[in-house]
């Protein structure tokens, strides 16, 4: 059995705000565990720290907070510890270091990247560093100013991806875990095409490649990357849709494929989960595009056993469950639909 958490937006109070599940290994079947914690307001990003058996929630209102919690990894149940101020308004996503030791936090209305330590009992203490974000992009309903939409940890922790939706920018960070702060790289960031807007960011597991989906134009754009500079250089960009792009359409989610073979993006508008194949040097080739059955998939999941793909409509109420063809990397739907409140993130305990 696995524990697999679910963040969503508390809109009219009707949500309990994170939500957790048993999940059968097999057959990719949820229970829900019964819980009686704190609500967060909008705990719209979560993230793990399985090590430690932490769970790290965003509030994403006006003046942002990130809430910490504690967790049994048998029974999934969930404990408040604390929360604290995301030093922005509207906080959207987390990583956190492989010792457990600080927390990175995007903010996404204000452009600010932050870090705050983590206390020996798994409490949050206030940041320690604070990066203001600047300029804008072409798109002058959404890139009027700096968006931070994701900071992204490589695996060695040394380095980490700042996705900046309105300045059209990665900013490349080095997050210094004695110092607490987030030192900017040389080079400090790598442009995506003006007016794409890039949101989520995926490492390849074995080959020197990264992928930035962009939401502005449903494009993902492949990235060599130098893991000693950090520097990243584009290698492609295409289109994670089957048809021209519309007004009503914008990207969300991206994740590899544990063993690599496959990317799989999220399409909100045309509420559909985009699959490409990996070549041998990163580059993507359309597969295909599977319906999420349900409206605006601002986030997926896969298992780890990579087995199966959970795809969270945030405005029909519902995670729909895919079997994965580790062959061709297809979708097939297991008929299993998890009813939540406007859920808008997975993450597995």
């Amino acid at each position: 059995m696995s524990i697999v958490f679910v963040g969503t937006y508390t809109k009219d109070n009707q949500s309990d705000g994170v939500y957790a599940f048993r999940m059968d290994d097999t057959t990719g079947a949820w229970t829900r565990i019964a819980q009686n914690i704190p609500k967060i307001n909008n705990p719209s990003f979560l993230v793990a720290d399985r090590k430690n058996h932490r769970l790290f929630a965003t509030g994403e209102v006006g003046e942002g907070i990130v809430a910490a919690f504690r967790y049994d990894p048998v029974s999934g149940a969930l404990t408040f510890v604390n929360q604290q101020p995301s030093q922005g308004a509207d906080p959207c996503h987390l990583s956190v270091l492989k010792t457990g030791s600080h927390v990175l936090v995007a903010n996404y209305s204000s452009g600010t990247f932050a870090m705050l330590p983590v206390s020996a009992d798994g409490s949050l203490r206030p940041a320690t560093d604070t990066i203001q974000d600047s300029g804008t992009g072409p798109n002058k309903g959404r890139q009027e100013g700096p968006h931070a939409h994701s900071i992204n940890l490589d695996t060695s922790n040394k380095l980490a991806y700042g996705c900046d939706l309105g300045t059209d920018k990665v900013m490349i960070f080095r997050p210094n875990p004695k110092t607490g702060k987030l030192v900017p790289n040389d080079p400090a960031f790598a442009a995506v095409h003006p007016g794409g807007g890039p949101r989520h960011f995926a490492f390849h597991p074995k080959k020197p490649v990264v992928y930035s989906i962009n939401e502005l134009d449903c494009t993902v754009t492949v990235f060599a990357w130098d893991k000693v500079s950090g520097a990243l250089r584009e290698l492609q960009t295409i289109t994670t849709l089957p048809r021209p792009y519309q007004p009503t359409d914008s990207c969300a989610d991206v994740h590899v494929s544990a063993d690599g073979k496959f990317l799989y993006g999220s399409n909100r508008g045309h509420d559909s989960i985009a699959i490409f194949a990996i070549g041998a040097d990163g580059k993507l080739t359309t597969v295909g595009n599977e319906s999420t059955q349900g409206k605006t998939p601002r986030n997926f999941a896969i298992d780890p056993s990579g087995n199966f793909l959970f795809a969270a409509n945030q405005n029909s109420n519902t995670i729909v469950a895919y079997k994965i063809d580790k062959k061709t990397g297809k979708l097939t739907a297991t008929g299993a639909k998890i009813e939540v409140p406007a859920p808008v993130c997975i993450v597995f305990g």
